[in-house]
């Protein structure tokens, strides 16, 4: 049986997916105008959402569905605590907290690990497969507007072991389409992946503050309308 779970979250997802790129920050970081500070607040706040679940995601390895998705080359924390190292320096752990909106993402994340881990898909496929497509235009536009060279404090979007991201993209929506899951199973999990644009969503709400702090209201009103 397959259960065609990657066609549904694409479609499921598409309009989360638009309103993600409406947000006042990700605008801006779409036209190039990255300010530093909230570049560094942003990948803080994903160092621990992806933390939670990577370790959630480990934790289900015996799980059938979750094992036959899992791919360890998709880790991204240890390239997380790079840019922290990068942005924060050696004591960064003593420096950064999550956002009130990372802080209710990771809860969910904990929260699901218990109670369902096959909704964890959701998350999964939300996060990882946004990093692999339009997070490689995202580093591209970082690294120029803050003048990065090579990945330093942009480790996040570099895949050192997928060198071919469209192959792998192929594979893994091949995986989720074979899931021996039913359509119920399968609805529930298109309906985390829209919390997980929810929960993306309010994170870069939560920077807006900041930007607007950093550019001027009037700047930001330009840039976002």
């Amino acid at each position: 049986m397959s259960s065609n779970l990657a066609i549904k979250l694409r479609s499921g997802t598409r309009q989360a997916h638009t309103s993600a790129e409406n947000v006042g920050f990700m605008k801006c970081f779409l036209k190039g105008v990255v300010d530093r500070d909230c570049f560094a607040k942003f990948l803080s706040n994903l160092y621990y959402v992806y933390s939670e679940l990577e370790a959630a995601l480990k934790s289900h390895l015996e799980h059938p569905v979750i094992s036959a998705v899992y791919f360890p080359e998709l880790n991204r924390q240890s390239s997380l605590e790079k840019d922290m190292v990068f942005y924060y320096g050696d004591n960064w752990r003593e420096k950064v907290t999550p956002s009130p909106a990372a802080q209710k993402y990771i809860n969910r994340i904990r929260e699901i690990s218990i109670s369902e881990p096959v909704l964890l898909l959701g998350h999964a496929y939300t996060r990882y497969m946004g990093d692999l497509s339009g997070g490689q235009m995202l580093q591209k536009v970082a690294q120029s507007a803050l003048k990065l060279s090579g990945y330093e404090g942009t480790s996040f979007y570099n895949f050192e072991q997928i060198p071919d991201k469209k192959a792998f993209k192929d594979k893994y929506r091949q995986a989720l389409n074979e899931l021996p899951v039913d359509d119920i199973t399968a609805e529930r999990i298109v309906a985390e992946a829209n919390n997980a644009f929810g929960f993306n969503l309010q994170i870069a709400q939560d920077l807006e503050g900041n930007l607007i702090k950093a550019l001027g209201q009037v700047m930001f009103n330009s840039l976002t309308n």
